[in-house]
């Protein structure tokens, strides 16, 4: 298949359980739940989205006609001079997993990387990844039910903690709503987390320190 990608990029994860660490993002276009184009989102099952994932004309990104070809991009966009040990790499869009295969996986594995995935959970997953963070949006049905972290956006009408309490997930983040209201959302998100401590609280540190 050719992989439709909107970006390559090396940085540091900002958000959940992989936080601080270097990883680089491959940056799927294409998404399930929006277009991606404003005039669309009145009508998306998911109209918070703040991540542009229309195209391929971010750094690095493109069209891939190979497994291969992806992942000799994201191996070359690994910071050089950086430590080829526990290099990573976080596939995340838009949805990841409309495209993201078990082909594209075994390559990055050959090229030494962890494969972590960002995703609403309402597609399968391929076999073979390392890390499997849920973000799961109000209205979706969903096809995944365990993984490493779940990353709820708060506060969601529709999609309250409280409907993922038998989801089997080794960490368990709230993360405030971004947007003109994310002073109240952050309020509200960390006073959850105080009451509810199986939760834990994420924010989007990339933002507050200024790198993609």
């Amino acid at each position: 298949m050719t992989y439709v990608v909107k970006e390559v990029f090396p940085t540091l994860q900002g958000e959940g359980a992989n936080t601080g660490r270097v990883a680089v993002f491959c940056r799927f276009s294409r998404c399930n739940l929006w277009s991606g184009r404003e005039e669309h989102r009145p009508t998306a099952i998911c109209q918070f989205c703040d991540t542009d994932f229309v195209g391929t004309d971010g750094p690095g990104g493109g069209r891939f006609a190979t497994a291969d070809a992806l992942a000799d991009a994201v191996a070359t966009a690994w910071p050089a001079g950086t430590s080829r040990e526990r290099r990573l790499v976080v596939c995340t869009g838009g949805e990841p997993l409309l495209q993201l295969d078990e082909e594209a996986v075994e390559a990055f594995h050959a090229r030494g990387f962890e494969v972590a995935v960002e995703t609403n959970g309402t597609l399968p997953p391929p076999a073979g990844l390392d890390w499997v963070c849920m973000s799961p949006k109000a209205g979706t049905e969903l096809a995944i039910r365990a993984g490493d972290e779940l990353k709820l956006i708060f506060p969601q009408q529709g999609a309250e903690p409280e409907r993922y309490v038998d989801l089997e997930f080794t960490h368990r983040f709230i993360q405030p709503m971004d947007g003109p209201d994310r002073t109240a959302n952050t309020e509200a998100a960390i006073a959850y987390c105080l009451e509810h401590p199986q939760w834990r609280l994420s924010l989007q540190t990339h933002k507050l320190i200024g790198i993609p």
